[in-house]
């Protein structure tokens, strides 16, 4: 599996659970998957419509992490409360492919962001650590994005995610073979409960993608 440390100046404030794949095929969402994307999204629906995200206690976990950080979940959203705020907009999740849609059906079931990357296009180990002065990324269907004092997952070659956005450049395309799939959370998330979610995304993985899990680990 590949090697995923967490710098001790964030240790404190994070849990992240991991879920690596190889042999996923990428390809159109398969029936099934939408049809489970679209029943999560009906029960999100039916609980939380005409709430804020402040009164949404499924947001906290996510939005904790944030605060912990000192960044302002209300002006830099998790990934995993855009996804919500649109199916509460009663718009459909985009369909993407077989992993990506995977991946946005298990941040809106646990409503935890969820960073997915192709191995194939990562270099050497990664590290969850606070971005570095200047740093940024290009983001997934936004401009270049910086990532200067948040949380941010880097290779060998720098940045390639956080828990707001994924970047272009280890992005999930048709050519992946090999994915990393990372679940980003609060240490207050009790290990057992991300343990539980990280087995939901293997199970997940393995039945819309046909992948083989190479491993899964929850850190710390």
């Amino acid at each position: 599996m590949i090697t995923v440390t967490i710098d001790p100046q964030v240790g404190e404030y994070v849990r992240i659970g991991l879920v690596e794949a190889r042999q996923v095929l990428v390809r159109p969402a398969e029936e099934a998957l939408r049809a489970e994307l679209d029943s999560v999204a009906r029960a999100l629906r039916d609980r939380y419509t005409g709430l804020e995200p402040a009164q949404i206690d499924g947001l906290q976990p996510a939005r904790e992490l944030y605060r912990r950080l000192g960044i302002d979940p209300t002006r830099l959203r998790p990934s995993s409360e855009a996804l919500l705020r649109r199916v509460l907009r009663g718009e459909e999740v985009p369909a993407v492919n077989s992993l990506v849609d995977t991946g946005n059906l298990c941040s809106l079931d646990f409503l935890l962001p969820v960073g997915m990357h192709d191995l194939g296009l990562v270099h050497g180990g990664v590290t969850l650590r606070r971005g570095r002065p200047i740093e940024m990324f290009e983001a997934i269907g936004k401009s270049y994005y910086s990532v200067e004092g948040r949380l941010v997952l880097a290779d060998e070659t720098g940045p390639c995610g956080t828990p707001t956005s994924d970047s272009v450049r280890t992005m999930i395309t048709d050519a992946t073979v090999r994915c990393l799939m990372v679940l980003y959370a609060p240490s207050t998330l009790p290990a057992e409960r991300m343990a539980d979610h990280v087995r939901t995304v293997a199970a997940r993985v393995q039945r819309y993608t046909g992948g083989t899990i190479v491993g899964t680990a929850v850190l710390p």
